[in-house]
């Protein structure tokens, strides 16, 4: 029986061996022009929420691998011009989702450059720490931007957070 069993665990790790834990492959965002690079096959879903004030359809998306959460979300607005106002609206609900009370915890905002994507408002990308609904410690990336009258977000969660993570999934954000 214990032959049997550790034969079992050993089929179960060559074989882990031969699966990589990020596995990228392009993804269009539904109804939008957006492509993505995500590191698993995604699951998709769409809800309707508030932004700002403005309840929109809320398109997603996301897939987890390598112990983190990777997303990418949009919103189409009926109104462009409180564009602005539902970016800041999205940010700021993001951050009180992770527990995350400014300035206490040091959040990062630089600017975000992707080729096709508006100039107002300006994308930004955005790093934070703070914790899950069960009180683990979390770090996220997350970059927002639009492109006419759409409103996007991608975002990568996890424990911890290096380049290996981050920089193939932010790169492979674009526009045809």
């Amino acid at each position: 029986m214990f032959r049997f069993l550790w034969l079992l665990l050993a089929s179960s790790l060559m074989l882990a061996g031969c699966n990589p834990t990020l596995n990228w492959r392009e993804v269009r965002v539904a109804s939008s022009t957006l492509k993505a690079l995500l590191p698993c096959k995604p699951d998709q879903g769409s809800r309707p929420v508030e932004l700002a004030g403005q309840p929109v359809e809320l398109q997603m998306v996301g897939c987890e691998a390598g112990s983190a959460l990777f997303a990418v979300s949009h919103v189409e607005l009926k109104d462009s011009s409180r564009m602005a106002e539902v970016q800041a609206g999205w940010q700021t609900a993001m951050l009180a989702a992770m527990a995350v009370k400014e300035p206490e915890v040091v959040v990062q905002r630089t600017a975000f450059e992707l080729k096709g994507a508006a100039a107002q408002p300006s994308a930004v990308r955005l790093q934070a720490q703070g914790r899950r609904p069960d009180g683990q410690a979390v770090m996220a990336q997350a970059v927002w931007f639009s492109q006419g009258t759409h409103l996007f977000h991608a975002v990568v969660y996890a424990e911890r957070l290096g380049p290996e993570l981050t920089e193939p999934f932010f790169a492979g954000l674009a526009f045809p």
